[in-house]
């Protein structure tokens, strides 16, 4: 059995909020899995977590992050990203006295900026937003979310951005609409496979706390879940979508997310030097060893 440092963290914690639940793994300099390894880790935490998080230090300031969910890699996981970084920085000693770090991911490098002492927060840089063309009529969104279309909001656009995942942007009338949203997941899986979405988000700007901008729900069933209730990539997709649409004067501002009205997860977002900056805090659970079966290697 080779033994690997193993904590779940909860990301985007905010108030009553559970915040979106990650697994880490933190290699040491000798450990390298395989992916074999990595997805099938994954895949024993289907209903757990949604994502397992694979993070090596490089040098003494930058490190490598692969991401897993229980159905296959993920180019790029916003909330894991968070929870593995934000643990790190508060634990280590010598990284938690840099005002920045690098991580390389399948979406390029990017950095991770420590404010801890000041918002109790990381923020992490988006990647590079692709902008996409929507090919799939209003018609037939509304009728893989199972709703009817008028509870999509005309007054703006549906778009299709990647900021780290390929993510449809759906605006919704009101928060009793955004709500009550409850798609079939295996109707929705189906949807967003055929049209290459790797998450839908719905948004609204009828929100629940006035200090916030707006109310997301992120559908990803892509990767062998309904609802990712806190994210980086769709929201970093959202801050793109507001800065293209003048929704937003590029002030810091906070986003709830999930289908609870009152308990929701926080994920802020800012922009530095023209890019889109997503951040918060997390809280570890649980801390432990993963033990991994090497007797087939």
């Amino acid at each position: 059995m080779e033994k690997l440092r193993y904590l779940k963290i909860d990301a985007f914690i905010a108030g009553e909020s559970n915040g979106n639940p990650a697994a880490c793994i933190y290699l040491e300099k000798d450990q390298i899995l395989s992916e074999s390894d990595m997805q099938n880790i994954a895949k024993e935490h289907k209903g757990f977590v949604s994502e397992v998080i694979y993070c090596a230090m490089v040098d003494s300031s930058s490190c490598n992050l692969r991401y897993y969910s229980s159905e296959c890699e993920v180019d790029f996981c916003g909330h894991g990203t968070i929870a593995c970084m934000y643990h790190l920085l508060k634990t280590d000693e010598q990284l938690k006295q840099l005002p920045e770090i690098k991580i390389n991911t399948k979406k390029g490098s990017l950095v991770v900026y420590n404010e801890l002492q000041s918002l109790d927060a990381v923020f992490i840089t988006a990647p590079n937003p692709e902008y996409l063309s929507v090919t799939v009529a209003a018609e037939e969104i509304s009728e893989n979310l199972g709703v009817a279309k008028d509870v999509l909001n005309k007054q703006y656009p549906i778009n299709f951005i990647n900021a780290g995942l390929r993510t449809l942007i759906v605006p919704i009338s009101n928060l009793d609409n955004i709500l009550a949203l409850n798609p079939d997941e295996e109707t929705l899986k189906a949807f967003c496979i055929t049209n290459e979405i790797d998450i839908i988000l719905v948004f609204t700007t009828d929100v629940t706390n006035e200090n916030n901008k707006i109310r997301t729900r992120v559908f990803a069933p892509k990767f062998g879940y309904l609802e990712d209730v806190a994210t980086g990539s769709g929201n970093s997709a959202m801050g793109y979508y507001m800065l293209k649409h003048n929704l937003w004067n590029r002030e810091p501002i906070s986003i709830e997310q999930n289908g609870e009205k009152n308990a929701y997860n926080v994920v802020k977002l800012k922009m530095s030097e023209g890019k889109v900056l997503f951040g918060g805090s997390a809280s570890m659970k649980i801390e432990g060893t993963y033990f991994l079966n090497t007797s087939d290697k």
